[in-house]
């Protein structure tokens, strides 16, 4: 009776949703998996591409899992992680953004079994995690170092690691040109961090061998006035001199007022603008530059008097493009053109303007410093362009990995197989629950070979099966087979240079490891009704707040 007469407590406002236990962490499982279901198709050498339409009409066909799991407007709060931790993948890494994603759903797909049983989600976390740190360890057991190699054999190495990364996009068919590409504009960058120092420029039109690498700075030619057809395309050994500023006739920032008691002083104050420009120009020849290049506009006084002097000059010039003809050329950008002494100007072997389909582009080659590249690529479609850039980009983020953490793992699902034997011997050493629960651990990590056969169109469960007896010899020898795209049977990936850097991998399997053990333990999800009623109003009034307080403006006199 008394349990009668107590009062209702509300804690929460009405409206809002909460869903908790058991059948909320299902759902979040479900919704992972639908994600990971998504990019499943897109792994390895034969998987396919998605074609994205976005609300704004832009067409996007990718393979990039982290490219396709940003383009998708993805609304469900722990779905979003997964999205996250590919995001995460491609800026710390590169490449195996896929793989990622697929492991993470495959993780908790392995779970939701013992989840809907009754077991508690910590001892499945207790135990995935544990398995990660197994898993890792082995990865840095069975991985191979190209230390000590010369550079040459570096290079070779290098250009397998990035032929790999590249067999899976939409320019695999032409990996070996590329991979070459690739290793020659990341040796040229050396140590230097900045990964925009490898420029990539688009070019429609040609076909995938008319691309090239610049071993300097390629850009296209910027807007030019009349008088620029004039100016020399070519120098040996020119001075280069880099501006951040307008060499162009001005017109006051403010309505200027002068006061004139006798009109032949008007001609004096015209004159004076005039010496103004002239002044600056007559510095920049003596300066002995003989190209000259601003961020600014360099107007069309100013590309007549440089063409009269046999001075090649280019405005406008895009920041990045400026920085790293600085950086390429040795020069410092200049915001004065006083007092130009010899240490600030650039220099470079040849410097040309030279037509790549129909688009001018002026090339600065054998720099100095050499800290820099720039890829020109050719292609039919803009959209196979896009992609193209995007798979450089992975395969250029792959090497440089390679190079810093100089060890390789075999790829092609060898080395997922070979930790999966090792976790489930290792499993039968575990007394209790946790026995299953690195058992289902290592299952997951099946899904990469799987995966490849299913996307390859070939038997996955007979190659599995081969695989399994393979990397079970007692001799190890069968360590590093993978899967064997050409003949739908098994292979020795590292005979077969299949090679993955290392850290792929391990970044891979421990960032699936934590998003799988963070929806794991989320247990409840409560949705507040106020940010979702302000949110519709915001995009029901988009327009809202703008186009006020307007006012007249002031009348010129």
């Amino acid at each position: 009776m008394a349990a009668m007469l107590q009062p209702q407590i509300i804690l929460l406002k009405e409206g809002t949703d909460t869903s908790q236990g058991k059948a909320q962490l299902v759902s979040n499982i479900n919704a992972c998996t639908a994600v990971a279901d998504v990019v499943r198709t897109t792994l390895g050498p034969r998987g396919m591409d998605k074609l994205i339409h976005d609300d704004k009409g832009n067409v996007t066909i990718s393979n990039d899992g982290a490219t396709i799991m940003k383009l998708l407007d993805i609304v469900h709060p722990a779905a979003k992680i997964l999205v996250d931790i590919a995001k995460s993948q491609d800026s710390e890494v590169g490449d195996g953004t896929t793989t990622v994603v697929l492991l993470a759903g495959e993780f908790l797909k392995e779970a939701k079994p013992f989840v809907e049983d009754g077991v508690h989600p910590q001892n499945l976390i207790r135990s995935y995690r544990t398995a990660c740190y197994l898993a890792i360890d082995k990865i840095k057991e069975l991985a191979v170092s190209i230390e000590g190699k010369s550079l040459e054999e570096k290079k070779s190495l290098l250009a397998k690691c990035a032929a790999t990364t590249l067999s899976s996009k939409l320019i695999g068919g032409e990996k070996v040109f590329f991979a070459s590409m690739v290793v020659d504009a990341v040796i040229a960058i050396g140590n230097d961090d900045r990964l925009n120092m490898i420029g990539i420029k688009k070019v429609p039109g040609g076909n995938m061998r008319d691309s090239f690498l610049v071993n300097g700075v390629a850009f296209k030619k910027t807007f030019s006035y009349a008088g620029f057809e004039q100016q020399p395309k070519k120098f040996l050994n020119p001075k280069i001199l880099l501006l951040n500023i307008e060499l162009e006739l001005k017109s006051e920032k403010e309505n200027a007022e002068i006061r004139l008691s006798d009109p032949s002083q008007y001609q004096s104050i015209v004159d004076a603008e005039w010496n103004i420009i002239y002044d600056k120009l007559d510095k920049c020849v003596k300066s002995g530059a003989k190209v000259v290049l601003s961020r600014l506009a360099i107007g069309d006084l100013a590309t007549q008097y440089f063409a009269d002097r046999d001075i090649f000059c280019a405005g406008r010039v895009a920041e990045e493009d400026l920085q790293r003809v600085a950086a390429a050329t040795g020069g410092t950008v200049q915001t004065s053109v006083n007092n130009i002494i010899d240490e600030v100007l650039g220099t470079c072997e040849v410097f040309e303007e030279k037509q790549v389909g129909n688009e001018r582009f002026n090339i600065f080659s054998g720099c100095p410093s050499g800290r820099t590249a720039t890829i020109v690529l050719r292609g039919g479609a803009d959209q196979f362009i896009e992609e193209a850039e995007r798979s450089l980009h992975d395969a250029i983020m792959i090497v440089r990995r390679a190079l810093k953490n100089s060890t390789v793992v075999a790829g092609g699902g060898a080395i997922d197989m070979e930790i999966s034997r090792y976790l489930r011997q290792h499993a039968r050493t575990i007394a209790g629950k946790s026995q299953l629960f690195i058992n289902s651990y290592a299952k997951a990590l099946e899904v990469i070979p799987r995966q490849l056969c299913d996307n390859a169109g070939f038997d996955a469960t007979d190659v599995l099966n081969k695989l399994r007896q393979k990397h079970a010899l007692p001799s190890g020898e069968g360590a590093s087979y993978g899967v064997d795209i050409n003949t739908g049977g098994i292979a020795d990936s590292f005979t077969n240079f299949v090679w993955e850097p290392s850290v792929v991998k391990s970044n891979a399997i421990n960032a699936a490891t934590e998003a799988a053990c963070l929806i794991l333990s989320v247990d409840e999800t409560v949705k507040n009704p106020k940010s979702e009623s302000a949110q519709g109003e915001a995009a029901a009034s988009p327009m809202a707040g703008r186009g006020r307080g307007r006012g007249r403006g002031m009348r010129r006199r």
